[in-house]
């Protein structure tokens, strides 16, 4: 019980402790609109080292560069789709960690809803099958011929017949 309890006690602890981001105090700009313009933006682009962050979480040097950047083009006056038009220019649609939709990346975005779709229909063949095939059974099938009746009825009655003890 203790065990426990240390558990759900360190899980609340976890849980209620603030998300670590990697900006740094240098980095936060003095306007606060501005500030969370430039931390939008950052939670939208990968860092490029980890691959699986976006460069407001990750550590790594890279990371940084690109938040400055990010708020260096910011303070020069460029609006939001214009700072993510000039990573993508530079870094390719990868810097991106939710692609746009385009010819070049449909299937991605298309990919999914198709395989649930088809994922959907085939079981859905599939308990149609299987609940015609159980309900087609021909009742004549499932009838017992005279001879395995009667074969059925020794049976019965040499087991149910007390047997002697040797």
């Amino acid at each position: 019980m203790k065990r426990l309890l240390a558990y759900v006690l360190a899980a609340a602890v976890m849980s209620a402790a603030p998300a670590a981001y990697a900006v740094q105090p240098d980095e936060i700009m003095a306007d606060p609109a501005k500030e969370a313009r430039a931390r939008n933006l950052s939670r939208e682009l990968r860092c490029m080292v980890c691959q699986n962050q976006s460069i407001d979480d990750s550590d790594a040097p890279l990371a940084r560069d690109l938040r400055l950047l990010v708020r260096e083009r910011i303070a020069g006056g460029d609006n939001d789709s214009q700072v993510i038009d000039f990573l993508v220019a530079r870094y390719g649609e990868f810097v991106l960690l939710k692609p746009r939709f385009t010819p070049h990346t449909l299937l991605l975005w298309l990919l999914p809803p198709l395989a649930l779709i088809g994922g959907g229909l085939a079981l859905w063949f599939y308990s149609r099958r299987r609940s015609s095939a159980g309900s087609a059974a021909d009742p004549a099938q499932l009838k017992l011929s005279e001879e395995e009746e009667a074969r059925l009825e020794r049976l019965l009655a040499a087991e149910s017949t007390p047997k002697k003890p040797s």
